[in-house]
């Protein structure tokens, strides 16, 4: 009998993280359709097959649900992130980290609400949280990782820490304010939009001089590292909403 408990808990563990992320992909759908303020719980669960007290199984109001919907659209993100530098290991530097964050935040409309603080998507969430906890947490590792790329002059030693991080604020808002405030026919695609960030960030943070191949590798290194560490706070936010629901890490299924 034991054996066929233990084989049931993970068919069951991973059942209910499938029902988590659908509710979610629900949630985001209407969200974006309709704004946070007019989506109800009971439009989530209709729209998820789910029954309205399904929901409350996994998260206790609507706003920790909407809170476990953007740890969920961050986490992807990163990890889509982490990915892309895995398969194109050549972008593992620092402005090829920030175009591939570019480049995916623009294909993620929640994650653009949230950081245009976008009213008519957000309502009075945007009111009640302005900042997220997760950015404060990654200061620290981003100024060791900086501190390695200088090290190696693969990146401006005569601007501080928040110089780069003023200068890469302004090239990622800009982005996404750019674009809300552009017509249709002069936009370019989110491939072209991360290939601008990249080379702008190139442009304003790399130094003069051709580095050797040894300090691209532990630029790359150094990238990935940092990388990992955000998708490991990422996830630890996600587990704080979902519990043992959370879906399984990119690597246990590859």
């Amino acid at each position: 009998m034991e054996a066929t408990q233990t084989t049931r808990r993970p068919a069951a563990a991973r059942r209910r993280a499938e029902r988590a992320e659908r509710i979610l992909a629900a949630a985001t759908e209407l969200v974006l359709r309709w704004g946070y303020d007019k989506t109800t719980i009971d439009d989530v669960a209709r729209l998820a097959g789910v029954a309205k007290g399904t929901i409350y199984l996994h998260w206790s109001s609507r706003e920790e649900l909407f809170a476990a919907l953007m740890r969920w659209d961050r986490a992807q993100m990163i990890g889509a992130v982490r990915r892309e530098l895995r398969d194109h290991p050549e972008t593992a530097t620092l402005p090829g980290l920030f175009g591939h964050l570019a480049r995916e935040i623009h294909r993620r409309p929640l994650l653009q609400a949230a950081l245009v603080q976008d009213s008519a998507v957000l309502g009075k969430l945007v009111a009640r949280k302005r900042t997220s906890t997760t950015t404060p947490e990654m200061v620290v590792p981003f100024g060791e990782y900086l501190a390695a790329l200088r090290e190696r002059g693969m990146a401006r030693a005569d601007l501080s820490v928040e110089d780069h991080l003023t200068v890469i604020a302004a090239v990622l808002h800009g982005s996404l304010f750019s674009v809300r405030m552009m017509p249709d026919s002069l936009r370019v695609s989110d491939e072209r939009t991360g290939e601008l960030v990249a080379d702008m960030l190139v442009r304003a943070l790399a130094p003069e001089r051709e580095p050797s191949e040894a300090d691209r590798a532990v630029c790359a290194d150094a990238t990935r590292a940092f990388v990992d560490r955000a998708y490991a706070v990422a996830r630890a936010k996600l587990r704080e909403s979902l519990g043992d629901d959370l879906p399984p890490d990119e690597e246990e299924t590859s």
